[in-house]
């Protein structure tokens, strides 16, 4: 069975929406998109290089990230480019109800129920399964409490509207902080893994983790 690790750039006000550029994602009118890449440097390339090269195995995207990705990463053939070389070769595994085929290397479809899927890919796979971006699926992810890590990348800005890593109906889970890095740019790395149901407590005798 493989774990799922959710990987995800964020705001301090928890938008994941269209980190990478301005035409990435303007569904709903988002006008912010690139607001993570000025705080991109030679230390955070280095943190994202460990993450796809060191830690997934597998690679989990949603239909908007996929298109994103594959209209992108397959263009980028420097084999000095670590991440680029691991995206383009790693079984890569789409939930859409909508392709019908998908044409970047070694990339598979999953049918039918998302989240059944999903948890189907589980269970045959070993290793990690780690997802990117893919706001829709993560949120299906959450409701269904398939989620066993989260890899968080939290930038200093605020925008006020945009997707979020979290929404209604996320499963109530506790989580513990397994590690944690800054960038010089003042990028917020934090991982978290599964730590049992929430506790809970009253001011005058609260609950010790």
């Amino acid at each position: 069975m493989s774990k799922l690790i959710v990987t995800a750039f964020l705001t301090l006000d928890g938008v994941m929406q269209a980190p990478g550029g301005p035409d990435e994602d303007v569904e709903g009118g988002f006008r912010h998109g690139g607001w993570h890449m000025p705080y991109v440097d030679e230390d955070f390339m280095a943190l994202m290089t460990g993450v796809f090269d060191r830690t997934a195995d597998h690679l989990l995207l949603g239909r908007r990230t996929y298109d994103i990705f594959a209209g992108y990463w397959p263009r980028v053939t420097d084999g000095d480019d670590a991440i680029a070389v691991r995206l383009n070769t790693m079984p890569k595994y789409v939930a859409s109800r909508t392709l019908t085929s998908l044409k970047w290397h070694n990339s598979h479809l999953l049918r039918g129920d998302a989240a059944e899927s999903v948890a189907a890919l589980k269970e045959r796979l070993d290793g990690v399964l780690m997802t990117q971006g893919s706001s829709d699926l993560i949120a299906t992810l959450q409701r269904h409490d398939l989620v066993d890590e989260y890899r968080l990348m939290t930038v200093p800005v605020v925008l006020g509207t945009g997707k979020r890593l979290f929404s209604p109906g996320a499963t109530a889970t506790a989580w513990r902080l397994a590690e944690t890095h800054t960038t010089p740019a003042g990028i917020q790395y934090c991982r978290y893994e599964r730590a049992g149901e929430p506790g809970y407590g009253t001011a005058d005798a609260p609950r010790r983790l």
